[in-house]
């Protein structure tokens, strides 16, 4: 629960009462690897925090090939944000692609908390603010870089990933092949 309350302060000022209620509503939750913690076609019902393990945001192209659009992994929040905010059906899959150890709010806990501590929906939009930074961030080198740049891009950023997760989930990540990985990855060593 620390680094949960941790995280939260890094964004705003709370009082012991209010970490208090935050710390009341967060239930602590299993995910075991492959198993799906939102998924396309249906509404997110729940916000997590992610205490341990990695999770993949996926979904799949009009070819029918399922593609890998972002890792969390670590100490962070994973929500399909918007669609959470919105109640409205999910476009992607979030996967857990390790055991995944993990705190949890639901929407009716989430809601409480924004109506009950002052200040909430600027923590809120804080925290909000820094993921989407870091996903564009990890995400904009991807569309000019060449494969092997991408790929070094990749273990700079993710430094902890590059062993614990299938390279078919890297591959898919960096828009190439699995074959064409396996190059990469020979050629660097």
């Amino acid at each position: 629960m620390k680094e949960l309350i941790d995280y939260i302060l890094r964004f705003g000022n709370l009082n012991k009462q209010q970490t208090d209620l935050i710390a009341s509503k967060a239930k602590k939750f299993e995910l075991k690897k492959d198993e799906y913690f939102s998924e396309a076609g249906k509404i997110p019902k729940q916000v997590g925090f992610v205490l341990d393990g990695v999770f993949r945001f996926c979904y799949f192209n009009n070819k029918g090939e399922e593609i890998t659009n972002y890792f969390i992994d670590g100490i962070s929040f994973v929500i399909d944000y918007q669609k959470f905010h919105s109640q409205v059906i999910a476009s992607e899959y979030i996967q857990a692609v390790t055991d995944c150890d993990m705190l949890i709010f639901s929407k009716k806990d989430w809601d409480e908390l924004s109506n009950t501590i002052v200040g909430w929906d600027k923590i809120e939009a804080k925290i909000y603010q820094k993921c989407m930074t870091e996903a564009i961030d990890r995400r904009s080198p991807l569309v000019s870089e060449d494969a092997t740049t991408r790929y070094l891009s990749f273990i700079e950023k993710f430094p902890n990933l590059v062993n614990r997760i299938p390279l078919s989930y890297v591959a898919s990540y960096l828009g190439i092949t699995q074959q064409s990985l396996s190059r990469i990855r020979k050629n660097i060593r």
